[in-house]
């Protein structure tokens, strides 16, 4: 009997501590709150159980914005179709008052305001109305339809509420965002989604990078906000892809830092001034890129080096991959031109690129722009150097160096534009906002050869 007494005597003991020592741990685990807790994945990397310490309260940030985002309202006149009596006997055709809507930003105190250009072209008046319902006519004070923005400007007698620049550079995909702008007419409409993806092109007639969210806009959006959860404005909504018209899951807005260049340029020279590296890209999904091999790249693939460009001069040759701007990842053609719009003439940006498996850096100083592709032409112009006006004997005018197969019975290379729909053209610049003005396929290009001998070619 008693030679089970003394085993059994151990084995309840050390039960009774086992229980004590496990009970005491628990205690002090579930004492201690907000300990990161972490487990051991299937590749043996540690998972953290920490809650997540995103902000996803927008209230802030959206009372901020909705006060500094205005109502738009464009007033333009269409002629009525003419009769045959009109034809005759001279009556003057009638107007018709056509009224557009949009958004735009107030940028300033003193009542500067960011918008889109579509939202304020071809405005006979222009009416902006703030959040409070206080209504102000509105001026122009200049527009870049290359980038789609324009600066208008209010005078009110006091200070007004505006939303000052967010670095959209340093934005990132995931990252939460407020659009806010007048939609259908219903102002200060306030939607929430992510960066859904940046440095996105929507069209290869240019090359303007978008930052592309997943927060609802539709018309009327234009022209309005993309802020960040401080409210500070990384974006100015700008244009929907969908079939329908309206928004089905994607929206697209230029970059803040584009924008700020923009009207800082538009106040400053009256046109935007645009720096370029001086170099041609091979794109990723051009027929060559596949054929050799180079769609699969990360980065922009140099085909060409202009002569006398930054470029060459720092030393970029054909065939080197552009990798980082300025410390920036440079995945594609499209967000090597993104960040470039934020740039002027005389700017130094560092390049990283690699050439036969080695990684190089150069700084580059950018420099004019003296080309520019007239994509509703389909025309590519080139201003005129000192060789060219003293063999031309012309100061004025761009020279055509390339053209589109429409025209191969004109022999229009080597000629020089100077004048397009009337519209005298001095620049490129002349001509990019002439060709941008005709809205129709029809327009008349005035050029003089080489011997001077002028012609004006009508094209329907």
């Amino acid at each position: 009997m008693k030679k089970w007494i003394f085993p059994l005597t151990i084995a309840v003991f050390s039960a009774f501590t086992t229980f004590f020592i496990q009970h005491w741990l628990t205690g002090n685990v579930d004492k201690q709150p907000g300990k990161t807790i972490t487990f051991e994945s299937s590749i043996s990397q540690p998972v953290s159980l920490r809650p997540s310490d995103t902000n996803t309260d927008f209230t802030i940030a959206a009372e901020k914005t909705i006060h500094a985002v205005v109502h738009v309202k464009n007033v333009t006149n269409t002629k009525g179709p003419q009769s045959l009596m009109d034809f005759f006997y001279g009556y003057e055709s009638y107007s018709t008052p056509q009224i557009g809507t949009g958004s735009g930003v107030i940028v300033s105190p003193d009542g500067y305001i960011v918008t889109n250009n579509h939202v304020i072209e071809e405005a006979s008046e222009l009416e902006v109305t703030l959040n409070n319902n206080a209504n102000y006519a509105a001026k122009v004070i200049g527009t870049d339809p290359n980038s789609d923005l324009a600066l208008l400007k209010i005078e009110a007698e006091e200070e007004l509420p505006y939303l000052t620049f967010g670095d959209s550079d340093r934005s990132a995909v995931g990252e939460w965002v407020l659009a806010v702008g007048n939609p259908f007419n219903l102002t200060s409409t306030v939607t929430a989604g992510i960066i859904s993806a940046k440095a996105r092109s929507i069209s290869t007639a240019n090359n303007l990078s978008f930052i592309q969210t997943d927060a609802a806009v539709n018309p009327g959006n234009s022209g309005g906000a993309l802020v960040n959860t401080k409210g500070e404005l990384i974006g100015i909504n700008t244009a929907i892809k969908s079939r329908t018209g309206s928004y089905v899951g994607y929206s697209f807005a230029i970059p803040s830092n584009t924008a700020k260049k923009v009207i800082e340029d538009l106040l400053e020279f009256g046109k935007v001034q645009r720096g370029i590296l001086g170099i041609s890209a091979l794109r990723a999904e051009s027929i060559e890129a596949i054929k050799r091999g180079l769609n699969e790249i990360e980065g922009v693939y140099i085909s060409e080096v202009s002569e006398g460009s930054g470029a060459e001069l720092a030393g970029l040759q054909s065939g080197d991959i552009i990798k980082r701007v300025d410390g920036l990842p440079i995945k594609n053609f499209t967000a090597l031109t993104g960040y470039l719009s934020s740039k002027r003439p005389g700017d130094k940006v560092e390049i990283i690129y690699d050439r036969d498996d080695e990684q190089l850096s150069a700084l580059v100083t950018l420099t004019k722009n003296e080309t520019a592709d007239l994509n509703r032409l389909g025309l590519r112009v080139q201003n005129l150097n000192q060789n060219l006006k003293k063999k031309y004997k012309r100061k004025e005018g761009v020279i055509i160096t390339a053209a589109s197969e429409y025209y191969k019975n004109y022999a229009l290379e080597g000629k020089i534009v100077i004048a397009i729909n009337g519209i005298k053209i001095s620049n490129i610049e002349d001509a990019v906002e002439a060709s941008a003005q005709n809205k129709t396929y029809r327009y008349a290009i005035t050029v003089i050869d080489e011997v001077g001998n002028k012609e004006t070619l009508i094209f329907n």
